[in-house]
């Protein structure tokens, strides 16, 4: 699709051909302008294994119950007794978001995304073959 004429014109030639990313690439493996530029040093395959990143957290629950038990202690003096009906509330949201996270998390096949532990147990469930080179 593009040939290399030399530094900067080849990346303008690129750009003003709208080549992409596969045509890059494609050009880099060809063997027609001497050996491959992309030499893997491994073989290109899934790893049995997922690094273990901490996901995003989502957002944050039972903020508004939480404020009401908060002002109703500064009200009465940090006083459990006179807030019990506040702080029942919050627990009992804190219990269901808690359950719905908890089914949220045991269920793989429902979800957009995994996590890395359940992306591991997959892959360590199905490995690669290992190829004879």
């Amino acid at each position: 699709p593009f040939r290399q004429r030399g530094g900067a014109v080849g990346r303008r030639v690129m750009a003003v051909s709208g080549g992409g990313v596969q045509a890059r690439v494609a050009w880099l493996l060809s063997k027609q302008h001497g050996r491959p530029v992309l030499r893997p040093t491994k073989a290109l395959a899934l790893a049995d294994r997922v690094a273990n990143r901490k996901s995003r957290l989502g957002e944050a629950t039972c903020i508004t119950e939480m404020s009401v038990m908060m002002a109703c202690w500064k009200q009465n003096e940090f006083s459990e007794s006179a807030c019990a009906q506040e702080i029942q509330a919050f627990y009992t949201c804190t219990a269901k978001a808690e359950a719905e996270r908890k089914a949220r998390s045991d269920s793989v096949g429902q979800t957009s995304t995994l996590t890395p532990k359940q992306a591991t147990k997959l892959l360590q469930r199905y490995p690669n073959k290992k190829q004879v080179t």
